[in-house]
């Protein structure tokens, strides 16, 4: 925070940046934005496999173009899969 505390939001650790729900179908899915680089820690690979089990649509997008693929083609794991 400003003041330099800590803020908790209670999610559980691995827990991607952003989550949403198609309106149309009430698609629950979730996205882990990283950059051309970026890995993907231990923990939210974890998540990943959890997710994966559920079938939940998940991934990582490295771009805009990857969300909206995530979310409208339904992907479950889009992007871990070289982490599997």
């Amino acid at each position: 925070m400003a003041d330099g505390r800590w803020f908790d939001t209670g999610l559980p650790k691995g827990f991607p940046d952003l989550m949403g729900f198609r309106l149309d179908d009430t698609t629950i899915f979730f996205i882990e934005c990283k950059n051309e680089k970026g890995k993907p820690r231990k923990d939210q690979i974890e998540f990943h496999k959890f997710l994966t089990q559920c079938d939940v649509v998940h991934g990582i997008a490295r771009s805009i173009d990857d969300a909206i693929l995530i979310v409208n083609e339904r992907k479950v794991g889009y992007g871990f899969e070289k982490y599997d």
